[in-house]
């Protein structure tokens, strides 16, 4: 091998956003790509002509959003729809209009200058923002700018590309459902990005389109030029540049059986998660939006075991009215292929609250006003959401679940309001269905100590398994250097969750797991044992989850939890676990030995 080719080949680790390899030619995706001059005006006559070019530039930028919702929507992809709305939503916004009008005409610059310093402004005020979901929603910000840039420039170009039989990865800094609606989808093999998270656009589109991406790789663009061989891994999230031919042939061969796997796996997705023995699991999805619903069905989900709503609220400069809720748990409730639907109240406060809703700052807003919190202070806010949720229970069965509950005070206080809602509406004569069941999120410490009295005021209990291992431990699972800590087999999280399920069976009410342990296979069994009702997760690792389910019985999962419960250290319940999974499920954890 020659040094030459050595340094050709690059090995980068990212944040694996959708599962599955992928292997094609690069293709650099850049959404300007133009030069954009910056300048000062020669006198004050030429501040009108270019206020009026950049309004112009405005409504360019608006018809062409307008045109891809169109167009995404005859195509009946299944990306969110919603982030085109947000993306006019900030080009009719004043605000942001007037800040860079007025940047033109005291400073005597060009638009694209003062589109730019408006951009640096926003950029700033989100860099402020402690959460990391908001925050990086400046990107939201940034790819308005960019469409406005480009027809500033006169730029028109859409993305087109000769490829070869494979078919090309994109890479990019970040990419847009706009920018997608630009490509060639069925030439696009994978994704990979200098930025992003799980809840960036560029997963939420892959995970969408089913294409394996690799996000959060921090400079991939930097090191790759059109037409590089890549390898995108987005099961173990990482990106290879260049491979030689013998790391070439490995993962074309790994691609072949992942999917072949996947293929296989999809058979189980129809069946029912029932042990050998007979014990029967619901398997449920989570969901953020209404177009995730065929894909989670396809995939095998019977009910949908969380819809989250905080996205009706956080891209809008309005509330969101009865109606608009409505709107959207109808579709929900009304797809006869789901037995219900679990809808979680927003889960919002703090500095995660929209801004037409403005909050003190607070040191620590994710132990803030937020969540039930948040919704019993703004009652009005939250009869809104009640009240629609009740209006939907007409067309399907419905499961309301209350957020970060920490007290028996504040179901009470929640169902009080409920009934309130429900008392109104048949007073007006709406037809709503006779109950709804309830229940709380069971993510905060507290709630596990008080679990056996909490179960005696609902319906079920739902495991927040993300936010309770985070207090639980005191681990900010947003802090990268504490990504090591963050264990949902640390003995503490497991004992946790066996304490809030005995209190469930001992109330006689169900148990379900909404975080992402639900999903991770090598906490199957371990989770089976504990004998939960239901399991609710992605929609990509139904399938597999079901099939070690099917493939296990009860009565082995009890006498693994029993032994994992004996250690004394997250360090070894990870290595048992891992060991008796490796062993047990040969097939289904080779690629993770």
């Amino acid at each position: 091998m020659s040094s030459d080719q050595i340094k050709k080949t690059l090995i980068l680790k990212g944040v694996g956003v959708s599962p599955g390899i992928a292997i094609g030619r690069c293709y650099r995706f850049n959404p300007l790509d133009s030069q954009i001059s910056f300048y000062k005006l020669k006198d004050e006559s030429l501040i009108p002509k270019e206020v009026s070019r950049f309004r112009k530039a405005l409504k360019e930028s608006e018809h062409q959003l307008l045109e891809i919702q169109k167009n995404l929507k005859k195509a009946k992809i299944a990306e969110p729809i919603y982030v085109i709305d947000v993306h006019i939503l900030i080009l009719k916004d004043r605000i942001f209009t007037n800040r860079t009008i007025r940047y033109i005409r005291k400073l005597g610059v060009n638009a694209e200058w003062a589109l730019r310093m408006t951009l640096d402004h926003y950029k700033k005020i989100f860099a402020g923002v402690e959460d990391d979901y908001i925050s990086s929603r400046i990107s939201d910000v940034q790819y308005v700018v960019q469409r406005i840039l480009r027809n500033l420039s006169g730029e028109k170009r859409e993305i087109v590309w000769e490829t070869g039989s494979n078919g090309v990865i994109i890479v990019a800094h970040d990419i847009s459902p706009a920018d997608t609606a630009q490509m060639k989808l069925d030439k696009i093999m994978g994704f990979a990005t200098d930025s992003g998270g799980r809840t960036s656009h560029t997963a939420i589109v892959a995970r969408s389109l089913e294409l394996p991406a690799v996000v959060g790789l921090d400079n991939i663009t930097g090191f790759v030029a059109d037409g590089d061989e890549l390898i995108v891994d987005g099961t173990a999230g990482m990106v290879v540049v260049n491979p030689y031919t013998d790391m070439l042939k490995r993962y074309e061969e790994k691609k072949r059986h992942h999917d072949a796997a996947q293929d296989h796996y999809l058979q189980y997705g129809v069946l029912p998660a029932t042990t050998l023995d007979k014990f029967r699991v619901n398997i449920g999805c989570n969901i953020e939006f209404v177009e995730e619903i065929p894909s989670a069905i396809t995939h095998g989900a019977e009910n949908i075991g969380l819809y989250r709503t905080e996205f009706l609220y956080i891209y809008r400069d309005t509330l969101p009215t009865e109606d608009d809720h409505l709107n959207n748990y109808r579709q929900v409730v009304e797809d006869k292929n789901l037995s219900w639907a679990t809808i979680r109240t927003f889960d919002l406060g703090g500095d995660k609250f929209p801004n037409y809703q403005k909050q003190a700052k607070e040191a620590n807003p994710q132990m803030g006003l937020r969540a039930i919190r948040f919704c019993l202070k703004e009652v009005d806010i939250f009869k809104t959401q009640l009240r629609a949720i009740w209006r939907a229970s007409a067309y399907g069965k419905i499961k309301i679940l209350f957020p970060m509950i920490s007290s028996v005070d504040e179901i009470r206080e929640a169902k009080a309001l409920l009934q309130e809602t429900r008392q109104e509406l048949e007073d007006e004569g709406v037809d709503i269905a006779a109950t709804i069941e309830t229940g709380v999120m069971i993510e905060v410490p507290a709630a596990v100590i008080i679990a056996d009295k909490l179960a005696r005021e609902v319906d079920f209990f739902s495991i927040g398994t993300n936010d309770l291992i985070q207090y639980s431990l005191a681990i900010d699972r947003a802090n990268e250097r504490l990504s090591y800590m963050y264990e949902p087999l640390h003995p503490a999280v497991l004992r946790l969750i066996k304490q809030v399920v005995e209190a469930a069976q001992k109330a006689k009410i169900h148990t379900s797991m909404c975080g992402e342990m639900a999903g991770d296979p090598l906490c199957t069994l371990i989770l089976l044992g504990m004998e939960l009702d239901e399991l609710s997760m992605n929609h990509l690792a139904i399938p597999r989850i079901k099939k070690i389910i099917r493939e296990s019985t009860l009565k082995e999962a009890k006498v693994m939890l029993k032994k994992a419960l004996s250690f004394n250290t997250a360090k070894e319940v990870r290595s048992y676990v891992q060991d008796y999974m490796i062993k047990r499920f040969p097939d289904e954890f080779a690629e993770e030995d």
